[in-house]
């Protein structure tokens, strides 16, 4: 009898195991070496406790059937036995010293950030993802790029929502890429189960982390520590290339670099400042300040009709840049450049019927960002 109930406990097991993994119950393998160890890792451990868990219980409920009162089973009286906790001991110590070696070389290969062929800092902001591509003068913040309308609930949601980003971060295939991860706000975490890196970003600290991805695609993740009231809304998307594609897009992007640090020097038109700084407006700032400026107060300010910012563009672009002390406002001087920052603070002040009429220049946030 106990055979057989060992056997049906072990047999539902099996049966339920590879049907709740098949409906994605289970962790990713990854699109790494280091995520498919992790994978299989997980896998043995898991079947160990599985068979731990069907000898364990199996004994407990053939003893509770066999062994019951209303059979006339009397329990047994005895003190201690050495051999039964010698064997108590040393079992589950050797099954941890077996999960233990591999795990531990694992963790060894996770750690060792050596001899990369890619830099990339990455800072947590409240509530989006700065990345710089360190020695290629490359640097870009990715936002959330899902519809208002959907989180309203006024449009249908997409396949992806909450997990679309305007600017993806770009890596290529069979390169091994460091991390450095940072921030300059609250503690975020930066995380992508398909890549198997989970790295906490700290205020005043840089940790490290590595990838080689092995396969090209799209992978997606998020900010997997609670760091303020848009937790929810900083996705993140990594975007694996071949290489030779890599290497094109890199070239493209320090050529819009180097067009971008040349706009700080010319004269822009009003209109011109306004395009840009909608669409500014609309992947900074509309999470807060909402897309019509109405604001939520009294955490964010109302802009439409804000007159101490139609009256005063030194305080307006003062807030921009340095952000306000003990407030939700985080400073924009580290994430925005300065045609960005001209072209939504002329944004701010032209909107909704704000219609100063200003145009703050580039070149006037340069200066100010120097000082």
């Amino acid at each position: 009898m106990r055979t057989s109930f060992v056997w049906v406990v072990g047999l539902i097991i099996a049966l339920v195991a590879p049907l709740a993994m098949a409906n994605g119950w289970n962790m990713p393998r990854g699109v790494t070496d280091v995520s498919g160890e992790i994978y299989s890792l997980h896998m043995i451990i898991f079947w160990i406790c599985v068979v731990i868990g069907v000898v364990v219980f199996g004994v407990m409920f053939y003893a509770l059937f066999r062994f019951r009162r209303s059979k006339g089973a009397e329990a047994a009286n005895f003190h201690e036995n050495t051999t039964v906790e010698v064997l108590w001991t040393v079992i589950p110590m050797l099954i941890l010293i077996a999960m233990a070696v591999p795990a531990t070389a694992t963790l060894k290969q996770m750690y060792d950030a050596s001899d990369a062929e890619l830099d990339v800092m990455i800072t947590g902001q409240q509530w989006r993802w700065h990345y710089e591509y360190l020695g290629e003068d490359v640097a870009f913040t990715s936002n959330l790029s899902t519809p208002r309308a959907q989180i309203r609930g006024e449009e249908e949601r997409g396949e992806n929502y909450l997990l679309e980003v305007d600017e993806p971060l770009v890596l290529p295939v069979n390169r091994k890429v460091r991390f450095l991860f940072t921030s300059d706000d609250v503690i975020h975490s930066w995380w992508v189960p398909d890549l198997a890196v989970k790295q906490d970003t700290i205020p005043g600290f840089v940790n490290e982390n590595w990838v080689r991805i092995n396969e090209p695609g799209i992978y997606r993740g998020q900010c997997a520590e609670l760091c303020g009231i848009n937790h929810g809304f900083m996705p993140i998307v990594v975007h694996a290339m071949e290489e030779d594609a890599f290497d094109d897009w890199m070239v493209d992007r320090k050529a819009a670099a180097e067009q971008e640090a040349m706009g700080v020097d010319r004269e822009w038109e009003l209109a011109e400042l306004m395009e840009r700084g909608e669409s500014v407006y609309g992947s900074i700032c509309a999470s807060c300040h909402q897309a019509e400026g109405q604001g939520a107060p009294p955490a964010f300010p109302a802009l439409a009709g804000n007159e101490q910012l139609i009256n005063d563009v030194d305080w307006h672009i003062n807030r921009v840049i340095n952000g306000v002390s003990g407030a939700a406002m985080p400073a924009f001087r580290s994430t925005l450049n300065p045609v960005e920052i001209a072209a939504v603070v002329t944004y701010s002040r032209n909107a909704w019927g704000n219609d100063t009429e200003d145009a703050v220049q580039p070149s006037e946030i340069a200066e100010k960002l120097s000082q």
